[in-house]
């Protein structure tokens, strides 16, 4: 923790740069895909929705 308190002092007073982390992921693609469990959830029927939220709840609870 006190590294990381260190590294954001460094970044702040420009001792050190602020590299982001490419994780390899096309931005327009991973804000696509935020998007899209929204609009699939949107476009399906509310029995559709507790369908797969009861086939989620039985499938976390077996464990």
């Amino acid at each position: 923790m006190i590294g990381n308190a260190v590294r954001v002092m460094r970044i702040a007073t420009g001792e050190e740069a602020d590299d982001v982390i490419d994780d390899g992921k096309d931005p327009a693609a991973k804000a696509l895909g935020a998007k899209g469990g929204k609009k699939r959830a949107e476009n399906m029927t509310p029995e559709r929705r507790a369908e797969i939220a009861k086939k989620a709840a039985e499938s976390r609870w077996k464990k």
